[in-house]
């Protein structure tokens, strides 16, 4: 299964950042995931410029969305809510319905005891309203991230467990949604 993954922040020492090169490094045998390293160049989204032929940045965003089994976001909280930046990634994939019943991991990290769960609640609205599939199990804020990673590094069992019922939620999902992409084609 090929995971794509985004993390929600433009911050070169992000904790999000981190956070999701240790979530590839916990990936079980079988799994790829591969990050997505263009999130500031995205142009901001204009449903002027949304034509056939999309800017190329934006084209090859929605091609890795579109190839991925499945989708891992991981998000910090500003100001209540998610970065601009991973918003308006997300506003590119409205009209290609590249997450249509896609499986999508969504999670937030932050220092705050809080985990940025009111950014996670406002990234699973964004997710609901594109149609992505996303598991229960692979969903969940993160409290206290500096106490959970270093650099790249996972701290702690208890969350790299999370992690192996994420990765678990996905692959079922993926399987789930192969089977009814077949069930459609051959109809």
């Amino acid at each position: 299964m090929n995971v794509f993954a985004i993390a929600g922040s433009l911050r070169a020492s992000s904790s999000n950042v981190a956070l999701v090169q240790a979530i590839a490094e916990l990936a079980p045998s079988g799994i790829t995931v591969t990050t997505f390293n263009a999130l500031g160049e995205l142009p901001l989204f204009s449903p002027d410029v949304d034509t056939s032929e999309p800017p190329p940045v934006v084209a090859r965003f929605r091609e890795q969305i579109t190839n991925a089994d499945a989708i891992l976001i991981c998000t910090p909280e500003y100001a209540y809510g998610m970065p601009g930046s991973l918003k308006n990634a997300l506003d590119w994939l409205v009209s290609s319905a590249s997450l249509y019943k896609k499986p999508v991991a969504a999670m937030s990290a932050s220092p705050s005891p809080r985990g940025g769960d009111r950014a996670l609640a406002w990234l699973l609205q964004t997710l609901t309203a594109l149609d992505a599939n996303v598991p229960e199990s692979a969903s969940f804020p993160i409290s206290i991230i500096r106490n959970e990673i270093d650099v790249t590094r996972l701290m702690t069992t208890e969350l790299g467990k999370r992690f192996s019922t994420m990765f678990a939620a996905l692959e079922a999902a993926s399987y789930s949604r192969k089977d009814i992409d077949r069930i459609r084609s051959t109809n």
